[in-house]
């Protein structure tokens, strides 16, 4: 059985005669990029590869805690108890990130960086390089012993954000998606209104491919589901996965995934292995498939009542999985 999940409304307008899809496709983020555009010829395709380009490279210049340059690496290192300006990208992106840490609780939070560098998945001491160490229960707890009481606060009017000393942002929760979002808002200032967007995974589309048809894209599945496949139509929405299948180590028999819970200072172990969010805006879709995932099986699903996520849990259960769909999910679910 094949499962489609359709969005609320589907527009009217079919894509101009005589379209033909062009390929674009890089490296960012330490992952790579891809884009699928319907046009009408003629187009300097040349411009429309280096200006998508250059606009993952301004997400990388300001918001990259592997590049020490950044606008966030310097804010990183600043010192305690300063106000700093941040471009207007980067303040939006923080400010959507703290705003997802209160809602859940400091479930996904931006400020938690040293506890993601301290478990190997930060740019240097990585758990894949010979000579890492996991930290100790003590080590931990002394680590989130320092984070607390350090408040990153914002001056929204001033777009300034407060370094209290030693916070260490990391974005990567939101990053991606926010980077997916810049693609598809350039390709629409071009006046190009028919495509399919992806960065590391997370996918945006609008309009429809040449043949009438939108893009389609099947839902990241590490098992079999009793449910069978689900293929999205990214017909004006956004859809990014958050798992605990792709970056992990083992220590004692235990998987450590890449996904840290602020909140214990530890790799998650809820058993979710994966958590897809549905949403109008990559950003959002990433930010809240992470928050969802490290809530858990069972705050996760309640979160996304409350808020009307379309979200999809997988829950491992045994040697298979268990499907847990939100309700908005749910509706927007057809069976073929």
């Amino acid at each position: 059985m094949r499962r489609v999940l359709l969005p609320p409304t589907i527009s009217a307008d079919p894509p101009p005669a005589g379209m033909q899809v062009l390929d674009f496709g890089g490296a960012t983020m330490g992952t790579s990029w891809s884009v699928r555009v319907a046009v009408a010829p003629p187009l300097r395709a040349a411009d429309l590869q280096a200006g998508l380009q250059l606009e993952l490279d301004r997400v990388v210049a300001e918001m990259s805690h592997w590049e020490p340059g950044s606008d966030l690496g310097r804010f990183n290192r600043a010192g305690a108890c300063t106000w700093h300006t941040l471009p207007a990208a980067f303040f939006e992106v923080l400010q959507y990130a703290l705003g997802v840490a209160r809602e859940t609780g400091g479930a996904c939070d931006p400020c938690a960086g040293v506890l993601v560098n301290l478990w190997g998945f930060g740019p240097t001491g990585r758990h894949d390089e010979a000579g890492f160490v996991p930290p100790s229960a003590r080590d931990v707890a002394t680590v989130r012993a320092g984070m607390a009481g350090r408040v990153v606060e914002l001056d929204i009017p001033r777009r300034r954000a407060f370094q209290p000393g030693g916070v260490q942002l990391d974005l990567s929760a939101v990053a991606k998606g926010f980077g997916v979002d810049q693609l598809a808002r350039y390709l629409e200032g071009q006046g190009l209104r028919h495509y399919l967007v992806e960065v590391g995974g997370e996918l945006r589309g609008a309009g429809f491919k040449p043949d009438g048809q939108p893009w389609w894209v099947s839902l990241e599945d590490p098992l079999a589901v009793a449910g069978g496949e689900i293929a999205v139509a990214l017909h004006g929405l956004a859809v990014a996965t958050s798992g605990d299948y792709r970056k992990y180590f083992m220590q004692d028999a235990t998987r450590r995934p890449h996904t840290i819970d602020p909140r214990s200072g530890m790799p998650i172990t809820n058993a979710l292995a994966s958590v897809t969010v549905v949403h109008e805006s990559a950003m959002a879709a990433d930010a809240w498939s992470t928050a969802l995932t490290v809530l858990g099986p069972q705050e996760g699903p309640a979160l996304a009542e409350r808020k009307q996520l379309a979200a999809r849990f997988l829950l491992r259960e045994g040697k298979g999985l268990r499907e847990i769909l939100s309700s908005r999910f749910q509706k927007m679910l057809e069976e073929e």
